[in-house]
């Protein structure tokens, strides 16, 4: 909608996580470097958590994606809506290993063998899982079996758990200490300082291909990082809201009425309570009228 008037190849600020978008923010650099010394030291479980919003998907993508897993033979696990024995299925698939039976006893000494077989190869192994604080009990401790596969000398296989911060207060039950005390390294992305955001706000324009200066006056950088409270997808959220509420208007730049429009017609984002309803209002109409041009 807003594309040509910025002159932008592409929009900027799409929810979806796209790794070509990808930034390299210190958070997730710190995550990825965390992430890099646990696997080197051969450690069998590692646990990345932070906020919603804070980018974990992305990350995790990129890492898959990245010279990290390289050496690996990598298992991603999406859905964390499985019980053990779909998960050790899920694992048997992306393991690519064959299964001459469909009942747990085989399946799982299946991924054992194969375990093993990849480790003769000198092949290591690395279980991704997202969304991992949803995982059911069961599942858990399935995967906390399967953390404790080893030979002499090395773990058969490492996992990652991506989760909320209710992750970390799951494993905080008394249930579940054996898994807990097996995560030797850990790391919590955090949300982005104002800098860091006015930095990931012109990077992403530019990716998007925007050629002229700063679209967002410095004001207008402030009321978004204070509504974003410097989370990335509330970020991309208000930012597009911003330049569609400016193309609506004919102007080049994001000022501070405008941040402040859209933060108050953003559910999450943190708001003034002063004339926030009729803000909504505005934002609606202007959005009305937008439309209306756009497919006259």
């Amino acid at each position: 909608m807003y594309k040509s008037f910025f002159g932008l190849k592409e929009l900027p600020f799409t929810l979806t996580p796209n790794t070509d978008f990808y930034y390299g923010l210190p958070p997730h650099q710190e995550a990825i470097v965390v992430l890099e010394v646990a696997l080197k030291s051969g450690e069998g479980f590692i646990k990345i958590t932070g906020e919603v919003g804070t980018g974990k998907t992305l990350l995790l993508r990129k890492i898959m994606n990245s010279g990290i897993v390289e050496n690996y033979e990598v298992a991603y696990l999406p859905n964390p809506y499985l019980t053990a024995p779909e998960m050790r299925l899920a694992l048997a698939r992306e393991l690519s290993v064959e299964l001459k039976a469909s009942d747990e006893i085989s399946v799982t000494d299946a991924i054992n063998h194969r375990l093993i077989e990849l480790n003769h190869q000198g092949k290591k192994v690395m279980v991704l899982i997202d969304e991992a604080q949803d995982l059911p009990e069961e599942t858990l401790e399935a995967i906390r079996l399967f953390g404790n596969l080893e030979t002499e000398s090395a773990k058969l296989v490492q996992i990652v758990l991506f989760g909320q911060p209710e992750l970390d207060y799951r494993l905080s039950d008394e249930k579940f200490r054996q898994l807990r005390q097996r995560i030797t390294f850990s790391y919590r992305l955090r949300s982005l300082t104002f800098d860091e955001t006015r930095a990931y706000i012109n990077y992403r324009m530019n990716i998007a291909g925007y050629q002229g200066g700063a679209v967002f006056t410095e004001g207008a950088l402030k009321k978004l990082w204070k509504g974003s409270r410097g989370i990335p997808r509330l970020i991309n959220v208000l930012a597009h809201k911003c330049l569609m509420l400016a193309y609506g208007r004919g102007q080049y730049k994001v000022k501070s009425d405008v941040v402040k429009m859209a933060v108050n017609d953003t559910e999450d984002a943190t708001k003034s309570n002063r004339a926030a309803r009729t803000l909504g209002v505005l934002f609606f109409l202007i959005i009305v009228v937008i439309v209306t041009l756009f497919f006259q």
